[in-house]
């Protein structure tokens, strides 16, 4: 389900005070961060893991900690249990966390101990109003990738525009994602042009009062 453009899937239950998801997968359970807490936070420079595996937790521990340029925050266990793995991959590439909050960014696998603990997990059905309330009181904006770089072009031509962004693409290594903003009317149409001029990708427009919003994605060298 998308909620206000953040991707929040239906088989996941969710610690929404916390803003985690948590799958449950037989005798164990899965969890990571939801796509508007990878939001809200920044492009993540480090995680550090409070906890070594097979230790106890307990419901509402760090398990662990979370650094962007802007944001130091923690990851909570949202059930009691064993810990039975950690994704080390998040130590040497923590933007997987923003760029796949529910696959490979995920953090935690624990083995629950109290089963009382999963009627405290939500589901989305009926959870849509509170969702959208915390989005809003966040200041969270998803995208359908995050961003490495963002160009705020306001009041410049898009042609201007245009010209900036193909300097910032050569700097940019294949697989990077570019957030653009404009507040020209003619940037959608140019966007595509230039789309189609250079073969790099428009993963996204989004309209926004008089401001347009672009996820350029490099997918090709010159």
């Amino acid at each position: 389900m998308q909620i206000d453009f953040c991707e929040f899937p239906e088989d996941l239950l969710y610690d929404f005070e916390n803003n985690i998801w948590v799958k449950l997968r037989g005798e164990y359970a899965e969890f990571g961060i939801t796509s508007v807490h990878a939001s809200f936070a920044g492009r993540f420079n480090q995680v550090k893991f409070t906890k070594p595996e097979r230790s106890l937790i307990i419901r509402g521990q760090s398990l662990a900690t979370i650094e962007s340029s802007k944001y130091f925050g923690t990851v909570r266990a949202p059930l009691s249990g064993t810990i039975i793995e950690l994704n080390r991959t998040l130590e040497t590439k923590p933007k997987l966390a923003n760029d796949s909050p529910y696959e490979l960014g995920w953090f935690v696998k624990i083995r629950p101990t109290v089963d009382e603990e999963r009627s405290k997990l939500m589901g989305l059905r009926g959870s849509e109003d509170q969702i959208r309330a915390q989005i809003r009181e966040l200041h969270a904006r998803c995208f359908k990738a995050y961003p490495d770089h963002d160009m705020w072009e306001i009041g410049v031509e898009c042609g201007a525009v245009l010209v900036r962004l193909n300097e910032l693409i050569e700097r940019c290594q294949v697989g990077e994602v570019i957030h653009v903003v404009s507040d020209d009317p003619t940037a959608d149409i140019e966007m595509i042009r230039w789309s189609d001029q250079t073969g790099q990708e428009v993963l996204e427009s989004r309209q926004e009062e008089n401001l347009t919003h672009f996820i350029v994605k490099k997918v090709k060298e010159k």
